[in-house]
């Protein structure tokens, strides 16, 4: 995960025990995309803090969603989908602010609330991988797939599409859709993984192996008809007067999903993933979550 935000007040030894998560640091092992979009300035600041100073651009902010898939972890085996609203400026640095966590299991729920200071809530990551043909390949793409870009030897692919249905006690509300589209690997060839990197922050670490993939397609709960622009799909509605609770998390579930419809830039896969986080720093003692 990128540099988060805390949100809540950290549990003591003494819970942190009790929960079964071992002291700090925790180690998470797995794979992930992080896809960077270009989010409006305005999305982004009603999901963060007013006492943060949003990084922004010409109206907008780089937000995105981070998709991992850990096989271990001190909360065991889950997914996990990180929504980042935007950068936001915090004093010697800047960091990506996590304005949603969706996880799938109880167990990752709680370590990344009561130990890690997320939002987090659980959600159903429903995956249905189907093979497609593949398209006709240009005699210019020998480059992109010397450098992971490109085609590989097989005539077919992967296209995995991930819903993902956040659950709230007997109600369960569909969040989006992902579609990852992956090279299946020959019988003597196999993508590279790109160059091994080390990260790190003062709350975590990262090693893994990166490359440049073809972004995902996200879709929201239906998805919009063609014509509709990014402007139309981000324009959803947020409430002017003062909100119940259920109106608050249908407000933050909007959001996300207006910042999962904006336009991507970057996608990164993240392989061999082998990350170390650290008990967070509170960095801002401003009310609690509106996502708790």
């Amino acid at each position: 995960m990128v540099a988060l935000s805390v949100s809540e007040v950290m549990a003591d030894e003494k819970t942190k025990c009790s929960l079964g998560y071992g002291k700090p640091p925790w180690i998470f092992k797995g794979r992930a995309l992080y896809q960077l979009h270009l989010v409006k300035s305005k999305i982004a600041r009603a999901s963060i803090p007013k006492e943060f100073r949003l990084v922004e651009a010409f109206g907008y902010t780089l937000g995105g969603f981070f998709l991992a898939s850990y096989e271990d972890s001190p909360a065991g085996v889950f997914d996990e989908l990180v929504v980042i609203a935007g950068i936001v400026w915090n004093p010697p640095t800047s960091c990506a602010w996590a304005a949603r966590v969706l996880v799938s299991s109880g167990d990752a729920c709680d370590h990344g609330r009561k130990d890690v200071g997320l939002p987090s809530q659980v959600a159903k990551f429903s995956k249905k991988i189907t093979a497609i043909p593949r398209q006709r390949k240009s005699k210019f793409n020998g480059f992109l797939d010397m450098i992971g870009l490109g085609t590989a030897s097989s005539s077919t692919k992967d296209c995995m599409d991930v819903l993902v249905t956040e659950t709230n006690g007997p109600s369960a509300t569909d969040i989006c859709n992902i579609k990852l589209t992956t090279s299946v690997p020959g019988v003597k060839f196999d993508k590279w993984k790109g160059p091994a990197i080390k990260m790190s922050l003062p709350s975590f670490s990262i090693e893994c192996r990166v490359r440049a993939v073809q972004a995902a397609k996200v879709s929201g709960p239906s998805s919009p008809p063609k014509h509709d622009t990014e402007e139309s799909q981000s324009q959803l509605k947020l409430k002017t007067v003062e909100p119940s609770s259920r109106e608050l998390l249908d407000e933050g579930q909007n959001l996300s999903i207006s910042v999962m419809l904006s336009r991507p830039i970057l996608a990164l896969e993240l392989s061999c993933l082998k990350m170390q986080v650290e008990a967070p720093v509170v960095v801002s003692q401003h009310s609690k979550s509106r996502f708790n």
